[in-house]
């Protein structure tokens, strides 16, 4: 299978931006206030309206900057342990070695690949300070679970909610379950973009007033008010050692304009996720799990796995799409086999039989709002041409 020279390449993502946003980025230019600013303000705002309010949002530079906050602020610290799923980004969990406490990385469900809250249980010790569950590829967790698990023995919850925009669980958006903190990501390739960006979100209002202070260099005040405010306002304080996460008022421009539009988008994602699950049934393929009757799936990613009786591997696969011109990716090599973590905790693959049996099955197809419709027919044109 080759791609004929006068078919342009299909990429894995491809972020769906318009007029409306770039003149939103023009308008943050042209106001004279670039960085964190009144559109970030109002992008805050904004987002705890899209929630249903009764939360803080924060906006940040990346969702993991957003990681690092919620940690920091919660009191993560040497001799610590956060428990995370081993089938996610290394982000989900680098963020506690910054602050020096260690990652205890555990298996996933075999069906939805989300963390497994018995294997979160089994992972407990007295040092263990935070259960950090994602809500991998837009699919909720099992957050009754988590919940349960946490409150009985007295651990906080900070949830990885990169993937999980809009999704829901229980009927109830992530951005307000009983989470200490929920992070966002708006990186290019997520449900919506500010290009580079995040927002932690949390009903806690001391962690809200640690997360901003320590988003801009543990400053005292905020710095959009010192320097928009008509009185003497020079004098601030530096209370911590802080860091550099704030956003720009261009990213919160775009943001602002992307929410407006998230209905639409998950409009279209469900549309596209409806279409492969009908049309990919009878192929060799393990299909990703719907959300359960009543909640929302916020298909960020489509990731699928070849069945025990495929006659290709997935390499194979991945290597005839791209010569097919379409775009792929593997979410994730899972953390136990990167050289880091399996170095630094003495990691096998035997330790995680599920994430591992996943991982060299799966590849992740192409699922973004821009796509069109004739788009997605080549992807699933070729995949049965592969598979029949």
């Amino acid at each position: 299978m080759t791609n004929p020279t006068d078919t342009p390449f299909l990429p894995f993502a491809r972020p769906d931006l318009g007029d409306a946003e770039i003149d939103a980025v023009a308008r943050a230019m042209r106001s004279g206030w670039v960085t964190t600013g009144p559109e970030t303000k109002a992008f805050e705002q904004e987002f705890v309206d899209y929630l249903g309010g009764g939360v803080q949002a924060i906006a940040v530079n990346s969702a993991t900057a957003g990681l690092h906050l919620a940690l920091e602020a919660i009191g993560v610290g040497p001799g610590d342990e956060v428990i995370a799923p081993t089938l996610t980004f290394t982000a989900t969990v680098e963020v506690a070695r910054y602050l020096g406490a260690d990652a205890v990385l555990v298996d996933v469900d075999p069906v939805t690949l989300n963390i497994d809250p018995a294997a979160i249980e089994a992972a407990i010790t007295p040092r263990t300070k935070v259960i950090l569950p994602v809500h991998y590829g837009g699919l909720a967790c099992d957050m009754t679970a988590i919940f349960d698990i946490a409150q009985r023995h007295g651990i906080q919850v900070v949830e990885d909610a990169a993937h999980a925009l809009p999704t829901t669980h229980a009927g109830q958006l992530v951005g307000r379950l009983p989470s200490a903190v929920t992070v966002f990501s708006f990186y290019a390739n997520k449900t919506m973009t500010t290009g580079e960006g995040g927002m932690v979100v949390t009903a806690d209002e001391q962690l809200a007033a640690r997360m901003r202070v320590m988003r801009l260099h543990g400053i005292s005040r905020d710095a959009f008010d010192r320097f928009s405010s008509r009185a003497p306002t020079w004098y601030y304080e530096i209370v911590a050692p802080g860091y550099k996460y704030n956003m720009t008022d261009m990213a919160g421009a775009m943001g602002r304009v992307q929410l407006a539009r998230l209905p639409e988008f998950l409009q279209r994602r469900r549309h596209l996720a409806a279409r492969y699950l009908a049309e990919l049934a009878d192929l060799p393929l393990v299909l990703p799990s719907d959300a359960p009757a009543g909640d929302t799936h916020a298909w960020h990613l489509f990731v699928l796995r070849l069945s025990d009786v495929a006659r290709v591997t997935r390499d194979e696969v991945i290597e005839r799409l791209s010569r097919a011109g379409i775009g792929t990716s593997v979410h994730y090599v899972p953390l136990h086999r990167q050289p880091y973590w399996c170095d630094r905790y003495g990691l096998t693959p035997e330790q995680f039989p599920r994430a591992d049996a996943a991982y060299q099955r799966m590849f992740s197809i192409p699922l973004f709002t821009a796509m069109s419709d004739e788009e997605q027919g080549r992807v699933i044109a070729a995949l049965r041409e592969i598979l029949r």
